[in-house]
């Protein structure tokens, strides 16, 4: 009878270096796991520690803005005024369908603009934002605007765009009104994007 040849030392050594292997492997694929599970809140905790506003990030990432409601609460002690304005650099009619709002901090808000390209040929435009004071930029947070994009407009076509935004709790007590206003420019046209903030002279305006 033929005896069964005992394994090598070589290849005892070489399985439990295996073995070793494979239990590290488990170990780091347990702790990436863990670490992918807790990424989420580390960042919230870390945004909400320096400050950061998620909503306002997210929104600036996407194209078309956020539908999501921001995570904030109405701070019905206080009224804030806010005035539209409109600029057109160029030839065609640009305008808030209403001039001024009041609104509590915390409080979602629309307000519908009005654009109409009154010249005998297809444009494309784009409008860029702008706040005064200017230290009420930061805490206007747009969740829709017509400002995230470019449109192409036909002769003689009408359109009418809203604004969705919420101004933050944290706005400073004695800002009491702002103003955003809207420069409306044609892309690659002859008249540059030169917004300036309204409102009586007060402020600069930001691009957002």
């Amino acid at each position: 009878m033929t005896q069964a040849t005992p394994p090598s030392t070589h290849d005892s050594a070489l399985r439990g270096d295996n073995l070793r292997m494979v239990g590290k492997l488990v170990v780091v694929a347990a702790l990436m796991f863990g670490f992918g599970y807790a990424l989420v809140p580390m960042y919230r905790a870390i945004c909400d520690a320096l400050g950061i506003n998620v909503l306002s990030l997210a929104e600036k990432a996407q194209p078309g803005g956020s539908q999501a409601k921001p995570n904030t609460q109405v701070d019905r002690s206080r009224l804030v005024t806010v005035e539209f304005d409109a600029n057109a650099r160029g030839v065609w009619d640009f305008k808030p369908a209403q001039r001024s709002i009041q609104v509590h901090p915390g409080e979602l808000a629309t307000v519908m603009y009005e654009f109409r390209n009154i010249q005998p040929r297809t444009m494309a435009a784009q409008a860029i934002p702008s706040y005064a004071p200017k230290q009420a930029a930061p805490h206007f947070n747009k969740l829709e605007c017509f400002c995230f994009n470019e449109y192409t407009m036909k002769p003689g076509e009408s359109r009418q765009w809203p604004v969705v935004f919420v101004i933050d709790p944290k706005l400073p007590k004695d800002v009491t009104t702002i103003t955003l206003s809207y420069t409306f420019f044609e892309v690659g046209g002859k008249f540059p994007a030169a917004p300036q903030a309204a409102a009586k002279g007060v402020g600069v305006g930001l691009q957002s």
